[in-house]
């Protein structure tokens, strides 16, 4: 597998965009938003879970204008300064990076086919956001906090979406997740799916206080199928 380090230029200034290909070389592109870690060893494995599946991926570093290539550890002192950098991120600027990104990504030589985004925590609520405003083939966020209050995208959003939830999730409570379920009901692109097991941040392997392995397989098997639906890796 091979990887690199783009840069990427702004009126504003450049920022470093991660790229994974996959063994073939070539294939559909999936945008990889992060999650308040940055991009850090939980981002990359999914990455590298992501290109071994035939995809070539791309992670901006979001927080650019706030830390550059930020990783915070994956422990109290990590999360509490991870949070710190997070109060001084612009997300409509990151939503405005992440379409730069997303424009760098289809322009790549690598990418044939189809492309999507798939964003975690944070990245789930940017990859909302930015379906709102671009158009794409499919589009997946874990647990993005954002989404119960921006409810009224999802008369903009035409690309399938899957949007997960964990049930006891302390940040973004279940009342507030039953809400996205009652807003998707009826629309044929959207799919919810919620499991009652696990709270925030439960596929990240990294953050023992939030990891659940058995509800983190089931939603990687729900993610590997719907892109395979959706952003199909011909041979």
């Amino acid at each position: 597998m091979e990887t690199r380090t783009d840069l990427v230029s702004t009126s504003d200034g450049a920022f470093d965009v991660h790229v994974w290909l996959p063994e073939g070389g070539r294939g559909p592109g999936i945008l990889l938003l992060q999650e308040v870690w940055g991009v850090g060893p939980y981002i990359k494995k999914v990455a590298e879970d992501l290109a071994s599946l035939g995809y070539v991926v791309a992670a901006p570093d979001l927080f650019w204008r706030v830390r550059r290539n930020w990783e915070g550890a994956h422990d109290a002192a990590g999360l509490q300064a991870s949070f710190e950098v997070l109060g001084q991120f612009d997300p409509e600027q990151g939503v405005k990076d992440c379409a730069t990104t997303l424009a760098h990504l289809r322009a790549l030589p690598e990418v044939t086919g189809s492309v999507g985004a798939f964003g975690i925590c944070l990245g789930g609520s940017q990859a909302f956001a930015l379906a709102g405003g671009e158009p794409m083939d499919a589009v997946i966020a874990y647990y993005g906090s954002a989404v119960p209050d921006a409810l009224e995208l999802l008369d903009s959003i035409e690309a399938p979406l899957l949007l997960t939830f964990g049930g006891r999730d302390p940040y973004i409570p279940r009342e507030r997740v039953a809400e996205v379920e009652r807003a998707a009901e009826g629309r044929a692109n959207v799919e919810t799916y919620v499991d009652e097991r696990a709270g925030h941040a439960f596929h990240n392997h990294e953050a023992p206080d939030f990891y659940h392995p058995e509800a983190a397989a089931d939603l990687w098997q729900l993610t590997v199928d719907f892109l395979r639906r959706h952003i199909p890796v011909r041979p």
